[in-house]
């Protein structure tokens, strides 16, 4: 079972900001920047971003019911900013079990394991500025 959604609001309101000071320079943490679908407000979610060989591979800690991936789907992509770099994502495919798990490192497909996390989002991604 992925981590409960308690834990989320918590993180949003408490860890997210502390976190997004260093998730655009330190490994693996990432920032994803993306858009509300309803409201159009931009939001700045730290995020743990594996490279995959299509682009980047992001686990689904929280589960599939998170607003950042309804609104990067819904949007059809967002922005990502990984060790100091700026990335167009694109194309959002969800995976499931293995087939996401293997995207990731070692190390860290254990301790999803653990936590029983099984899904993941992998995306296009090219930088903005090659």
């Amino acid at each position: 079972m992925p981590i409960p959604l308690r834990v989320a609001r918590f993180n949003r309101r408490v860890t997210n900001p502390v976190l997004g000071t260093v998730s655009d320079w330190l490994p693996p943490f990432a920032t994803l920047h993306h858009a509300g679908r309803t409201s159009g407000r931009r939001y700045r979610t730290p995020v743990f971003a594996f490279s995959t060989p299509r682009g980047v591979v992001v686990a689904l800690t929280y589960g599939t019911d998170v607003q950042w991936l309804h609104n990067l789907e819904a949007a059809g992509g967002a922005r990502m900013v990984r060790r100091g770099r700026v990335l167009v994502l694109s194309h959002p495919r969800r995976l499931h079990g293995p087939a996401g798990a293997q995207l990731v490192p070692g190390v860290i497909r254990v301790g999803l394991r653990l936590m029983r996390v099984d899904d993941f989002v992998e995306l296009a991604a090219v930088p903005l500025h090659p």
